[in-house]
């Protein structure tokens, strides 16, 4: 498996021993699990992204009808 060094200041270093120690765990299992949750977490923000979009695609019209003054202007009309 892949690895990566990372750098911490001492303060940081001794906060993630001591979370480690509390939690009975790890330091490098610590630090996983947060780089994992931080990636399932940007994953799921980019498809709730992605569904909005589709969302809003679907329905542009009736957004557009529900909220006219939202709209931008048409091309080539001055606002």
């Amino acid at each position: 498996m892949p690895a990566l060094n990372v750098e911490f200041s001492d303060r940081e270093l001794e906060d993630l021993r001591q979370i480690a120690k509390e939690r009975g765990t790890s330091m490098k299992a610590l630090v996983r699990d947060a780089a994992a949750a931080d990636i399932a977490r940007h994953r799921a923000l980019q498809e709730g992204a992605e569904e909005f979009r589709r969302f809003f695609a679907a329905h542009a019209a009736e957004f557009a009808a529900a909220f006219p003054d939202d709209e931008p202007p048409a091309k080539g009309k001055a606002a």
